[in-house]
């Protein structure tokens, strides 16, 4: 086993291995090595840098004792994969269905979710996205405080687990999207420091410090961040990644990070054969992100779209604090639908100032849509989900439109079970400031923030899916709901049809009713709780949320707070 380890401003590197410190040799570009013959699968070792430490390596494939203890030498070779007949899965056309592996079942485990995967597959959902994998501190976190990210977390099952799940979800037919954050590492068990110039030294965002990916010593800190992304597409079979909060990414050269990393995974794709998908979580509003290298852009396949979640939940919520200002009234819910986002560089009133650029020519594919999310729900103080009416005409609009649809766990069911935030830091100061810090956060927001103590191990627990809820009849209608839109979405062309320009709305002055057409389909809406009529000739009805709809001669009469999808006769 050779050992190898970049440290450029070191003067002397050891690694503590088989019970001895040996020194390793210094080469070229700070990197130093070493070979260690009688280190196999499984050796614990660490490094020690001009006398201390020991350190984790900054690029551990395996921490089995936890993000304080020793790395341990992991063979990817040593997995016998058998999803040689997978030859991946395009983004377009697709439903993304994000789940977090420690609550979406009572074990918490990669085991546990892959023996769930009927569930998705009776769903038929395309994707399963998970939320970030990477070790943390303690054994409950949402993953965004993630270090040693080449590592997957032991408490889900290290990284055989992980390779068990991509595997179990590739013979069900799934493709599988991990969550990666590359604009920072958690606070806790980060011991990259003494190694090199890996951060920028300034407070890259609420998360934490930024990484450097322009300042001196970065060649080798971009190189860290893209050869970790390639790991998870090479030797984990994912099949693609999105990348956390990359408005946080600060880089200043001029061939941006993402672009750069397009690049390779395009060439990673060409050599596996399989599409490879990278999906940025951006709120910039700018449409370079899914724009190809070729003419100007970054490069991403697809980007997460706030303000078509912005403008559903307001709508199905009536919510107008903080952000959801701009999105009320369903003016608002028909520019998204039409134009793609809200805010295209007009004002937003959050922001205080203008905000984005037209997405003109960009295919609703490339805009990844929902009605809930782990941020949306996690970041309000009790971490509740949406009533289930909402749901079932949230939903309705949501996989009938131009976009590429994703579903939060146990939300096809309406689970009664809230996401909040939790961690598990074990510094002291860490865990008695976690609950301040996310109130300091959402500041201004509109929120009177009451919010249970993340720290706790309840607050976790609590946020378990209950599977026993789809024994009661309600959450078995919304979910058969659910699985009625995502079946008639395939059945459809015009409904995957990512082409904006294509899309028609009509909306009520009064806000009481929405009509969405997608080509000769028509989806029709009523928000209010009266009976309504909307003015388009009934047809051929193809879904209904409710019974009865009928026509009275000015058009279809829809119950309060019901959808229907039909195809009107001309």
């Amino acid at each position: 086993m050779i050992f190898d380890v970049w440290a450029p401003n070191a003067t002397a590197v050891e690694v503590l291995v088989l019970g001895e410190r040996r020194g390793l040799s210094a080469g070229t570009d700070g990197w130093w090595s070493l070979d260690v013959p009688d280190a196999v699968h499984g050796t614990s070792y660490a490094f020690v840098i001009d006398g201390d430490g020991p350190y984790p390596d900054p690029r551990s494939r395996r921490q089995p004792e936890g993000v304080f203890g020793p790395s341990a030498v992991y063979d990817h070779a040593r997995y016998t994969w058998s999803d040689h007949d997978w030859k991946g899965r395009d983004l377009r056309g697709g439903v993304i269905y994000e789940l977090h592996i420690g609550t979406f079942t009572p074990e918490g485990t990669f085991q546990a979710a892959a023996g769930r995967l009927d569930h998705l597959v009776e769903l038929c959902v395309d994707f399963v996205e998970i939320m970030p994998v990477a070790p943390v501190p303690g054994t409950r976190n949402w993953g965004y405080d993630g270090v040693d990210l080449y590592a997957v977390n032991e408490t889900y099952g290290g990284p055989d687990g992980l390779k068990t799940f991509v595997d179990a979800c590739h013979r069900a037919g799934i493709g599988v999207i991990l969550d990666v954050v590359y604009n920072h590492l958690g606070p806790s068990g980060n011991f990259l420091h003494p190694f090199g110039p890996y951060f920028g030294g300034f407070e890259g965002s609420y998360w934490g410090e930024a990484v450097n990916l322009d300042g001196p010593g970065s060649d080798v800190v971009r190189r860290y961040f893209i050869e970790n992304a390639l790991q998870w597409l090479r030797d984990y079979h994912v099949d693609g990644l999105r990348l956390d909060a990359v408005h946080a990414l600060h880089d200043r050269r001029a061939t941006h990070l993402l672009a750069e990393l397009a690049e390779e995974v395009d060439a990673l794709s060409c050599a596996t054969g399989r599409p490879l998908t990278l999906i940025a979580e951006s709120d910039l509003n700018d449409p370079r992100m899914v724009r190809s290298l070729d003419a100007g852009g970054l490069g991403m396949t697809a980007q997460w779209n706030d303000d078509v979640h912005h403008a559903l939940h307001t709508a199905v919520s009536g919510e107008t604090h903080g952000y959801y200002a701009d999105f009320a009234g369903l003016s608002a819910l028909a520019k998204v639908f039409t134009d793609g986002v809200l805010h295209d560089g007009g004002y937003s009133s959050f922001r205080r100032r203008s905000h984005g650029r037209p997405y003109t020519g960009v295919p609703g594919h490339r805009l990844v849509a929902c009605l809930q999310n782990h941020d949306q729900i996690g970041n309000r103080p009790m971490g509740d989900r949406l009533p289930m009416p909402a749901l079932k005409l949230g939903a309705g609009l949501l996989l009938t439109s131009p976009f590429t649809p994703m579903l939060f766990m146990g939300e096809e069911w309406g689970a009664g079970t809230p996401f909040l935030f939790f961690s598990d830091h074990a510094e002291p100061h860490l865990r008695e400031s976690e609950g301040g810090r996310r109130e300091k956060e959402f500041e201004g927001f509109g929120y009177t923030w009451e919010a249970p103590d993340p720290s706790a191990e309840e607050t976790f627990l609590s946020c378990k899916l209950d599977w026993q809820e789809l024994k009661d009849e309600a959450h078995w209608s919304l979910l058969c709901w659910y699985r009625d839109l995502i079946a008639l979405r395939k059945a459809l062309p015009e409904l995957t049809d990512p082409r904006l320009d294509r899309v028609r709305v009509e909306t009520d002055p009064a806000g009481k009713w929405l009509v969405v057409w997608r080509g000769e389909v028509c989806v029709s809406v009523n928000f209010s709780t009266d009976t309504v009529t909307v003015p388009v000739p009934l047809g051929g009805l193809l879904l209904s949320s409710d019974e009865p709809v009928a026509e009275d001669g000015q058009g279809v009469r829809l119950p309060g707070q019901s959808l229907v999808v039909h195809r009107p006769s001309s």
